[in-house]
């Protein structure tokens, strides 16, 4: 069991190389989840005949990915980074793939939660231009088909050795650099991802009004999220928060399930009215 647990420590995040340009296992996992997410979208809109057209939601997907991965690096810059500081002043590094010394290493650092944000406002964006779509029932179309792309994004993760588990001594840990620790990232992608979805995907035949779906997902997901911090280590710029045990993963979950609460009792109430 040990010699297993020490393969994870020699993994190339590299997948292989294309003319001296490094192609990154976590990359290959990213376009896997934005294609998963985009095939699940359209198989749930054929199989429940959801009034959205397939041209519709290739148009739709561009939107959101676009602020997806605006909101995602620059929500980590706000909320994780220790340089804010220093990328506010220069916002042309927000996305150098290049260190100092002219090397590829990729961008570093997106956050989950900032991806939200910059996925809804894309979602508003587009909303705003094709009205003829009922935003709701696109939400409810994206509560189904996230979770199955972010079980890739996060064996991305996994694959690429960061967002690294707590020091552990379960069998089954793995070793980074030298010590052995939970896989987190493999936690988070059956939790926030597979049980999120089976959660939602029962839940869509008793949906109360258009929406519910999103709603519903921020809540799980942001309780999946909770629990599944008990096992990530910390980003160490900010370590815990408070008690010993308080990660800032844990208050913007807590946030968004008291946000999805709260919208969910508004909208409840506006569309059951007798």
């Amino acid at each position: 069991m040990d010699y297993w647990n020490h393969i994870y420590d020699h993994f190339d995040p590299i997948a292989f190389t294309v003319f001296s340009f490094p192609l990154h296992w976590y990359g290959m996992m990213y376009v896997l989840a934005l294609i998963s997410a985009l095939y699940v979208a359209k198989a749930i809109v054929t199989r429940d005949k959801l009034p959205i057209k397939q041209q519709q939601l290739d148009d739709y997907f561009i939107y959101i990915e676009i602020g997806i991965i605006l909101g995602a690096r620059l929500g980590y810059i706000l909320f994780y980074d220790s340089n804010t500081s220093y990328f506010l002043t220069h916002p042309w590094q927000i996305f150098n793939p290049f260190n100092q010394d002219g090397d590829f290493v990729g961008i570093r650092g997106m956050s989950y939660h900032g991806a939200v944000i910059g996925w809804f406002l894309g979602s508003l964006f587009y909303h705003h231009r094709h009205k003829e779509v009922s935003f709701g029932v696109i939400m409810d179309v994206v509560a189904l088909a996230v979770p199955i792309g972010y079980m890739f994004g996060r064996v991305g993760n996994f694959l690429n050795k960061e967002l690294i588990g707590r020091v552990t001594d379960v069998p089954w840990g793995i070793y980074v650099d030298g010590v052995l620790r939970h896989p987190s990232q493999l936690y988070e992608a059956i939790l926030e991802g597979l049980v999120v979805f089976l959660v939602i995907y029962l839940y869509r035949n008793y949906k109360r009004f258009n929406g519910d779906l999103i709603l519903v997902y921020g809540f799980v997901y942001g309780l999946m999220r909770f629990t599944a911090e008990f096992w990530r280590q910390p980003d160490a710029q900010l370590g815990f928060l408070f008690g010993g045990w308080l990660t800032m993963g844990q208050i913007l979950s807590a946030m968004m399930m008291a946000v999805a609460v709260v919208l969910w009792l508004i909208f409840n109430k506006k569309y059951t009215k007798v």
